[in-house]
């Protein structure tokens, strides 16, 4: 196994991620290649697909979700995800029980955990989105409002759609205005045959390191739910399909077919979403923050990592109001003019992404 440098490995996931390399010709096209991707904040989640694909905008990106050539529902664990329609079915019975299991005290709670039960509110949800009716949560509250022994709006409902999700009974619908809405599995993701789960299993791990790698066995086992005993099977089956490197004492695989080529790209900062893929799938060996970060590095959920030659030198937010967009970032001290300016173009993208003129006062 050969050794390399921390240095390589966020060069070539920049690369691995079309961040750095041609853009992908859609957002649905950036889905398929890194298998799902964390979609709980959906607009930004659309900017993380904007910045890898030519689908540069919001009505671009949108556009491609409404046609249904992605999906957004709940699947690997209990938060949304966008997802191919051709890769639904596969994911779901692969990983939805254990997801399921993780909150099942929370399902007792609730009152969802007692099967006969469940599985009336499941036919009655089912009916009520059948020929692609399309209906919101405020929508299906408002219809399981009118029946006795169903949900009320709030979180016990939102439980119940998610359950349904996991199942496979429902996933996302186009929007309706700025909603999301809810359609009926069977209705719109042709049928298909399953592979058996050792073939899901290795099928997953080759997604997932060939479009997040370099990539360890903990980064995995986290972004899908699964064991490190079935990660590692997985890895004994796909044997030289993928490398290892060894870098600081980790041990990390990729795919050797997608190792960084020349682009047309100059980009050399980013503004990336709190949950971007790059950022969120890897733990041990993340980008590493500047001596004087304006918030010492730290996570935190108001506010999105700004990342410059492989460095977070910052944070940022943006504010949408009256037609507007107002983007505000806090950098490092240290950040020299080049760096600034590489900041500036990536706010530059995020201005087309939203399509809205930038406040004159930022």
């Amino acid at each position: 196994m050969q050794k390399g440098t921390v240095e390589w490995v966020f060069a070539q996931r920049l690369a691995t991620q079309q961040l750095t390399t041609d853009p992908a010709p859609n957002a649905s096209d950036v889905v398929q290649r890194l298998g799902c991707v964390q979609a709980q904040e959906r607009d930004h989640a659309f900017f993380s697909l904007a910045l890898r694909s030519k689908a540069t905008t919001y009505t671009a990106v949108r556009a491609e979700f409404d046609r249904g050539e992605f999906l957004r529902t709940h699947l690997l664990r209990p938060t949304w995800h966008f997802v191919a329609p051709e890769d639904l079915r596969w994911i779901l019975t692969l990983t939805s029980p254990r997801v399921e299991a993780s909150f099942a005290a929370r399902s007792r709670a609730m009152g969802l955990d007692q099967p006969t039960e469940l599985d009336r509110m499941l036919d009655v949800l089912a009916d009520l989105l059948q020929g692609r009716a399309f209906l919101t949560r405020a929508e299906i509250g408002q219809a399981f409002g009118t029946r006795r022994g169903l949900p009320a709006p709030g979180e016990r409902l939102g439980h119940l759609l998610m359950i349904a999700e996991l199942r496979g009974v429902i996933c996302s619908g186009p929007m309706k205005g700025v909603h999301h809405s809810y359609a009926l599995v069977d209705e719109i993701v042709p049928p298909a045959a399953l592979p058996s789960r050792e073939e899901s299993v290795v099928r997953l791990a080759m997604r997932f390191f060939s479009g997040h790698g370099p990539a360890t066995i903990a980064d995995f086992t986290r972004w899908s739910s699964l064991t490190v005993a079935d990660t590692r099977r997985a890895l004994d089956e796909l044997g030289t399909r993928l490398e290892r490197i060894a870098v600081d004492g980790s041990t990390l695989w990729f795919d050797p077919a997608t190792v960084a080529r020349s682009s047309s790209r100059t980009a050399s900062a980013w503004l990336f979403p709190v949950y971007d893929e790059v950022v969120l799938a890897h733990r041990g060996i993340a980008f590493p923050a500047v001596a004087d970060h304006p918030i010492g590095g730290r996570a935190d959920p108001h506010w999105a990592p700004v990342v410059y030659r492989q460095v977070d030198v910052g944070v940022w937010k943006r504010t949408l109001t009256r037609g507007r967009v107002s983007i505000q970032t806090r950098l490092a001290p240290s950040l020299d003019a080049g760096g600034r300016r590489a900041v500036a173009a990536a706010e530059a993208r995020l201005v087309e992404f939203v399509e809205l003129p930038r406040c004159q006062n930022d």
